[in-house]
């Protein structure tokens, strides 16, 4: 990344763009010539290399996509509710005063009471 990104970056220096698009149009230009430049001290080029060497040991994407969550803890109350973010989320009642990890995730809450989930929710949305 570091050879490529300032070579990248050096080209585009005294240029001007009007738009995300046009930019990056003319980085992947410049990234294909850049990886189609000939290595200095052995035969080849990144691309050759990519082809011949790497290529093989790609594995195929996951079919589902990252989802970024945050881990939080949580005490249960006595009414066996959990508070998240303003939100109260049920749990088992024999977990009461127990204190729970809670995974939050874009649209649902988990909670897990010693590496084991014992509720799970749909996120609230509800601005209150």
């Amino acid at each position: 990344m570091k050879v490529s990104g300032m070579w990248i970056l050096a080209a585009l220096r005294n240029m001007t763009f009007y738009s995300v698009s046009e930019l990056n149009a003319a980085i992947w230009e410049l990234l294909e010539e850049l990886n189609a430049q000939p290595f200095q001290k052995r035969s080849g080029s990144r691309r050759s290399w990519f082809e011949e060497q790497e290529k093989a040991a790609l594995k195929p994407l996951p079919k589902e996509s990252f989802e970024i969550f945050e881990f939080n803890k949580a005490r249960v109350a006595p009414d066996y509710h959990i508070q998240i973010e303003g939100h109260f989320y049920s749990v088992p009642f024999t977990l009461v005063k127990e204190v729970l990890e809670v995974c939050i995730r874009p649209r649902i809450v988990q909670a897990f009471h010693r590496n084991r989930m014992v509720a799970t929710h749909r996120r609230s949305t509800v601005l209150g």
